[in-house]
């Protein structure tokens, strides 16, 4: 929490009332509402290394918000395609397509906030933004793989924790992630 606001500082951002953090080692995501824990989840990051560049498929570090809000009103386990839902559940779909990370549920979009790190191009002209990259932190079909690195860059949570989630914090509230 401490580097949240140290970060936010640095940026000349004002901390919010809500707050996500990721711990990628220990693969546990804290919702925290004035300073407080309210809620810990075992969660899913990449199964590759943690990187902020363009098709790594790593977790990328560092302070981020939350852009969009996709899903309200959906069923638990809905599956989403390029952010619309499928109608489907994903026990619906066939063993191919189950056997992939599927998004579920619901998706929190994340942006990040550091220019240069986890927002645009970094020094060396390569593409750093998590917003571009789609990363998410969604629902699994996978629940089973919790607690271990499993993904492709997003933090994968189990549906019901999602549900949970999504409806705590708003668009803006800030995610801090770390190895």
């Amino acid at each position: 929490m401490e580097r949240t606001k140290e970060k936010c500082a640095a940026l000349g951002l004002k901390p919010t009332s809500r707050l996500i953090t990721v711990s990628i080692a220990q693969q546990l995501l804290g919702f925290y509402r004035d300073g407080c824990l309210v809620k810990s989840h075992v969660i899913s990051t990449s199964l590759r290394p943690p990187s902020n560049i363009k098709d790594s498929l790593g977790t990328p570090r560092g302070l981020h918000e939350i852009t969009e809000k996709i899903g309200a009103g959906q069923p638990p386990g809905i599956v989403f395609k390029a952010r619309v839902a499928t109608g489907k559940h994903f026990s619906e779909l066939g063993a191919d397509e189950q056997a992939r990370n599927l998004i579920t549920t619901r998706i929190l979009r994340l942006r990040g906030l550091e220019p240069g790190h986890n927002a645009g191009t970094n020094a060396t002209g390569q593409v750093v933004d998590t917003f571009d990259r789609y990363v998410y932190i969604h629902g699994t079909n996978h629940e089973d793989r919790l607690g271990q690195p499993f993904s492709a860059g997003c933090v994968e949570m189990s549906n019901l924790g999602i549900l949970e989630l999504f409806e705590e914090v708003r668009v803006r509230d800030l995610v801090w992630i770390e190895d």
